[in-house]
């Protein structure tokens, strides 16, 4: 490494700075020390730099060469510069355009009515954007769906069995003990109100209807979307992450055929018996608190469910479970394609995943309950 030096000289065009050796960075504080004495010759600017003898040369020395030769354009820079390489032209040249854009102060951002609009239509491009997305994917497994139930021996039933237990099974304690415990509230909270007029029978009639036409498919499903959803969209972002399903298609396999069929499978069979399970468990749950605060017995309870609650409830709250199945794992899966390979993403795309079906199932669940409501059922 040589050490760097400024030389000044005499020229037509004012004083002229011979430049010499390494400017770098490990020598920049000496640099700075020899900048501050060149400088008394020029307070204002140094007419031209002589760069013949200049060695190597980095950022920081770039930026006292700039700084030594005063307010200069990129486009005036090589008229103050002799003997220099082009790469010492073009590194310089970045600098001071670097410099330039930030001595420009930037637009301040948009306030008020202009950034309200402005958020309103980058949402509502994309949310239909998301619209499109979702659809198409829809389109794509249901063609998957009617080609598998064509030709079976293409459906993957070990990876299906496996998504089945993972799915139904080990989601049965904690639906079973949600729905217990609301059932318990809901049994306890009618009794309390209804006990006012005189009404307290009719406690188990509400648990009925509840759980047969709202909680016993609402619970199961909301768990689901939390659980198996989310599990769906991290589990299938990861492989993306892993590029583990380019190497699916290089094998000629279909994703959607590998990965969402057995999916969406599981949770078309599982979601309805879970529905079912956890209309029986909140049942037994308002049972259970009748009992004890009604002195209603379980033989009564029984006898009252079955003689004053039509069917018709059960089956209003069962064929809405294939509906909400369907569509946490059409949004889990499809949120799992949409991961771009980093791990934000995928946490990212999961809680997106959660909070997509939770709010489909609701607004899909309110327009079950509008569509019921106008046929008398």
């Amino acid at each position: 490494m040589t050490k760097p030096g400024i030389k000044m000289q005499a020229g037509d065009s004012g004083y002229e700075a011979l430049i010499s050796g390494d400017w770098t960075l490990p020598f920049a504080a000496g640099l700075e020390q020899q900048i501050s004495v060149a400088r008394k010759y020029s307070p204002d600017t140094t007419g031209k730099l002589n760069l013949s003898d200049l060695k190597s040369l980095d950022t920081t020395g770039g930026l006292l060469l700039l700084r030594l030769l005063g307010g200069v354009t990129p486009d005036g820079l090589a008229e103050k510069l002799i003997g220099t390489s082009s790469n010492h032209l073009l590194l310089l040249r970045t600098i001071c355009e670097a410099l330039q854009q930030e001595s420009h102060p930037r637009r301040p951002k948009s306030q008020g009515i202009d950034k309200m609009f402005d958020r309103t239509g980058r949402w509502a491009v994309d949310t239909w954007t998301q619209v499109r997305v979702l659809l198409h994917f829809v389109g794509v497994v249901i063609v998957t769906t009617v080609r598998n139930l064509l030709q079976p021996w293409r459906m993957r039933w070990t990876s299906l069995v496996y998504h089945i237990e993972h799915v139904g099974l080990d989601a049965v304690p904690i639906v079973s003990l949600l729905s217990f415990l609301v059932g318990g509230v809901i049994a306890f909270l009618g009794a309390t109100i209804l006990r006012d007029f005189g009404a307290q029978i009719y406690t188990v009639e509400l648990v009925g209807y509840a759980f047969f036409r709202e909680f016993g498919v609402l619970l199961p499903a909301i768990l689901l979307a939390g659980r198996s959803g989310s599990a769906f969209t991290a589990q299938i972002g990861s492989m993306k992450s892993n590029e583990e399903l380019d190497a699916l298609k290089t094998l000629g396999m279909d994703p959607i055929c590998v990965l969402v069929m057995p999916r969406v499978v599981a949770l078309l069979i599982m979601l309805p018996m879970l529905s079912f399970g956890s209309m029986m468990m909140g049942l037994i749950g308002g049972g259970v608190v009748s009992a004890l605060i009604l002195d209603i017995s379980p033989g009564m309870f029984a006898a009252r469910i079955y003689e004053y609650t039509s069917i018709n409830h059960f089956w209003v709250g069962i064929c809405k479970a294939p509906v909400f199945a369907f569509m946490i794992a059409i949004v889990g899966c499809l949120e799992g394609f949409k991961v771009t390979g980093s791990a934000e993403s995928v946490g990212r795309h999961t809680t997106s995943s959660v909070v997509q079906s939770i709010f489909l199932v609701l607004v899909a669940d309110s327009m079950f309950a509008v569509f019921f409501e106008q046929l008398g059922i």
